[in-house]
């Protein structure tokens, strides 16, 4: 009996680590993905409302790349190069 529930003990041990092993990086894949569409939603938006006041932000590997990675301040940041450099 008492090894039985010795291995019940480890067998579920292991299952944590290996479920926080998995689970960590999925995390961070999943915000990664949720940041890029995101960001390509409003480049879009932007590009969109923007044709108004003749503010274009092109879409191209790089500012995707940014969008992709930082979000909304990502987007911000190259409304505001894009509104400096013009």
């Amino acid at each position: 009996m008492d090894g039985a529930v010795l291995a019940f003990t480890i067998g579920l041990l292991i299952l944590i680590v290996v479920g926080n092993v998995l689970v960590v990086p999925l995390k961070y894949v999943v915000k990664f993905v949720a940041n890029g569409v995101l960001g390509g939603i409003l480049l879009w938006l932007v590009n969109l409302v923007g044709a108004g006041f003749s503010l274009h932000v092109p879409i191209n590997i790089v500012t995707a790349l940014i969008a992709g990675f930082l979000g909304i301040p990502g987007v911000i940041m190259l409304i505001g190069l894009r509104l400096i450099l013009a």
